[in-house]
C-alpha cells in the first residue's frame, strides 16, 4: 500500500534543521563562568573499578579493543556521599554505564575531521564513530546508541524508529531484506527477499536510513513521559521540532542519606559531531560537577540548550 510522505528534499532538509540551533550568550556557557576551583574534578571523588558485566558488548569497537578501564562507570566518579544506583544486569542502562570514553583531553570532532569551535561544553567524548557525513546528530546519536545495544544483544526486532513521515522502519524488516523505497513525495516498502542479512555494515546501513529521515520531531512521538523523581539511565530530555534537540542520561547515582539523584548527560549536536559527556555550569556546586541534580528547578540548563523540566521521556519498549 502505497503511504504519503514528505518530498525527499524536504524531509532531509527537516531533519538536517532537527539540532540546527545558533547558539547565543543565553545558551552557550563557558569555563570562564566557574571559578578557578570549580573548572577542576573535586580531588575528593572516588574512582570506581568496575568489572565488565557479562553479556555486555560494543559492536563498533574493533579488534576487540574495549578496556573496561575506560568504562564511562570507572572515568567519571560519583561524588562524596553518593553511590550509583542499582541496575538491572543486561539491561540499557548497564550498558551505557560501560561505554568507553576517550582519554582525558580529548577534543569534540566533527564529520569532517575538525575541532568543534565550542569545546568548553564537553567534560568528557565517547569512543565511538561520528560517520563521515553530516548525519549522526543529536536524536540520531541517541538512536544510535539504543541501537546500539539491541545489536549487541541479537534484538532485532526491538530496532525500530519512525520516518519523520511516521513509517516506522525496523532492522528486522530491514535485515530481511524488507526496505522503505522512497520515490518523489512517496514511500512503499520492498518485498522481503528471504535471505536474512544481519551483518554490522547493513545495520550501518539501516541507521544511516534513519538518521536522513527522523530526528527530534519523531522520535518525540514515540516516547512516553518520564517523572523526574523517577528518572534513570536511558532516559531523555528532547525538545522536538525544527530547531529540536535532545540529550541522553547516561548514569545516575544517589545520595545515601537523602536519596536525592544526581545523573549525567551525553549529546551530540548539529553539525554532527563526537558523543561527549556534558559539563554541568549551571545547577551544582564544585562538588557536583559534572553531574547534575534531580532538582535542578523548572528549567535544565545544558551548555548549549534549555529544557522545560516537563521534557523528560522515556522509550516505550
Amino acid at each position: 500500500m502505497k503511504n504519503t510522505i514528505c518530498l525527499i528534499t524536504s524531509s532531509i532538509i527537516l531533519t538536517s534543521l532537527a539540532c540546527t540551533f545558533t547558539p547565543t550568550e543565553k545558551h552557550v556557557e563557558t569555563a570562564s563562568n566557574l571559578t578557578k576551583a570549580e573548572n577542576r574534578s573535586p580531588s575528593t571523588h572516588k574512582i570506581d573499578s568496575l568489572a565488565l558485566p557479562k553479556g555486555l558488548k560494543y559492536s563498533w569497537m574493533k579488534n576487540s579493543s574495549y578496556h573496561v578501564a575506560t568504562a564511562l562507570g570507572n572515568q567519571l566518579p560519583l561524588p562524596d556521599g553518593y553511590e550509583r544506583v542499582a541496575l538491572t544486569a543486561g539491561s540499557f542502562a548497564q550498558w551505557l554505564r560501560f561505554l568507553p570514553l576517550l582519554p582525558k583531553g580529548e577534543k569534540v570532532m566533527l564529520f569532517d575531521g575538525r575541532e568543534k569551535s565550542y569545546q568548553d561544553g564537553a567534560y568528557r567524548v565517547l569512543d565511538i564513530d561520528v560517520g563521515k557525513s553530516d548525519l549522526q546528530q543529536c536524536a540520531d546519536a541517541i538512536m544510535r546508541l539504543k541501537a546500539e545495544y539491541h545489536y549487541s544483544r541479537g534484538e532485532y526486532a526491538k530496532i525500530h524508529f519512525n520516518y519523520t513521515s511516521g513509517h516506522k522502519v525496523s532492522f528486522d524488516d530491514w535485515r530481511k531484506g524488507k526496505k522503505p523505497v522512497i520515490s518523489g513525495n512517496k514511500v512503499n516498502f520492498s518485498t522481503a527477499s528471504g535471505e536474512h542479512d544481519n551483518s554490522y555494515s547493513n545495520f550501518q546501513k539501516y541507521l544511516r536510513s534513519i538518521f536522513m529521515y527522523a530526528g527530534t520531531a519523531s522520535m518525540e512521538k514515540e516516547l512516553k513521559l518520564q517523572q523526574l523523581t523517577e528518572l534513570k539511565a536511558g532516559d531523555l530530555f528532547i525538545k522536538g521540532g525544527f530547531p529540536g534537540h535532545a540529550v541522553l542520561i547516561v548514569d545516575v547515582g544517589i545520595h545515601k542519606q537523602t536519596g536525592k539523584k544526581i545523573f549525567l548527560l551525553a549529546q551530540s549536536y548539529m553539525p554532527a559531531q563526537s558523543i561527549h559527556i556534558l559539563q554541568n555550569f549551571k545547577h551544582s556546586s564544585t562538588a557536583l560537577l559534572p553531574w547534575y541534580p534531580e532538582d535542578f528547578g523548572a528549567t535544565l540548563y545544558t551548555p548549549e540548550w534549555e529544557f522545560a523540566a516537563g521534557s523528560l521521556k522515556q522509550f516505550a519498549e
